[in-house]
């Protein structure tokens, strides 16, 4: 199913992990889904990425070396908007609310249902051109 129909024009997401299979994933996953993928393996890349080809919606993963998902979420607010989805494998109390302190748009812990990817990556898509974001 193609979920970008309703947009008028494609659109781009950055998908942020340290991990080969999970940035090949999320390309394979969200490349069919329509989506024009972009993917970064750590925070430094991910910040340059968010300069050169502004996403519409970021897919970011916590734990990373250098530059941590935290650090990159809060660069990335004093810039942009954009909704962020943050990803994590060790899902708990303090990476939550972290995530939401930070301004996180919503949280999912590996492994996913690329289905339930999808979906979450709808809604804040819907919601951000509702209120003129994207």
């Amino acid at each position: 199913m193609n979920r970008v129909n309703n947009h008028k024009k494609q659109v781009r997401i950055l998908a942020v992990d340290d991990e080969e299979h999970i940035r090949k994933f999320y390309k394979d996953v969200l490349g069919m889904a329509g989506y024009s993928v972009d993917t970064a393996a750590d925070g430094n890349s991910a910040l340059t990425l968010l300069e050169e080809r502004p996403p519409d919606i970021v897919i970011l993963d916590i734990v990373m070396p250098g530059l941590d998902g935290y650090q990159v979420l809060s660069l990335l607010r004093q810039r942009s908007d954009v909704p962020v989805i943050m990803v994590t494998g060790n899902p708990g109390k303090i990476f939550i609310s972290q995530s939401f302190g930070l301004v996180a748009d919503d949280y999912i812990t590996k492994p996913f249902n690329p289905q339930v990817l999808l979906a979450c990556i709808q809604t804040k898509l819907e919601r951000s051109n509702d209120t003129g974001i994207a």
